[in-house]
């Protein structure tokens, strides 16, 4: 009996021991495929963990949840869209989250990919697109629900707010209503002059990340030229 138990332990303990390797071969791999990533765009690469990121995004719920957080495997560059250049940074974000007290005290770690965009404009209204969720609808209910477009069909997918009604009516013009429903983007959140492309929940493969950026830039490209040229006038928008 006892020479069972100790097996079951080897066996347990040899099974623990292959997860974590597999683990850190997995990271390795990941760490180098974005650091061919970050090459390959002229970006830089740093596979250490940033815990001052949360203080400087913290006006993105998303860098405020949990504790013990951190950035990590980050890529910072400039990305050239139609001749301007956005300076941009991506890459991993983790957080942990504690519940219970005593022997129930469990505690969850939690990993995500972004993109953020400086936007090189002067002041730039804040606006929030995402997938529309059951809490939008209940509010939207009682009166607090997002910023309504002619199209029926965008707002059941999408719930929008922001600062300046005229500016997310400027941005979501049909033709941006009609890319965001066929591309289904994570939520889109612009504040304090930084885009924000993340759902907070899951990390990308270095191939997505690519794919995050190639969007990024088609989002932009879809702004029309009179709402870029108003933000660097520092034209108001009335209303």
């Amino acid at each position: 009996m006892e020479i069972l138990i100790i097996i079951v332990i080897l066996g347990v303990l040899a099974l623990f021991i292959a997860g974590v390797i597999h683990y850190h071969r997995k990271e390795k791999e990941r760490r180098e495929s974005l650091q061919a990533l970050a090459t390959e765009l002229g970006w830089t690469f740093s596979p250490h963990y940033d815990r001052s990121h949360d203080d400087l995004y913290a006006h993105f719920e998303l860098f405020r949840r949990g504790h013990g957080r951190a950035a990590y495997n980050t890529l910072s560059g400039p990305l050239e869209i139609k001749g301007r250049p956005y300076s941009a940074k991506m890459g991993d974000f983790t957080y942990k989250v504690t519940s219970g007290t005593g022997k129930n005290r469990r505690t969850t770690t939690y990993h995500f990919s972004y993109l953020i965009v400086h936007l090189p404009f002067g002041q730039v209204p804040a606006l929030i697109i995402r997938r529309e969720g059951l809490f939008d609808r209940v509010a939207g209910f009682f009166g607090y629900g997002s910023i309504s477009f002619e199209s029926a069909e965008f707002n059941r997918r999408f719930y929008v707010n922001g600062d300046d009604k005229k500016f997310a009516y400027d941005v979501l013009h049909p033709r941006m209503m009609e890319f965001l429903m066929q591309t289904e983007p994570p939520t889109i959140d612009i504040e304090h002059g930084r885009m924000c492309l993340s759902d907070g929940r899951q990390r990308w493969s270095p191939e997505e990340f690519r794919r995050q950026i190639e969007w990024m830039q088609r989002f932009f490209e879809n702004w029309p030229k009179h709402v870029k040229a108003d933000l660097e006038a520092g034209v108001p928008n009335p209303g």
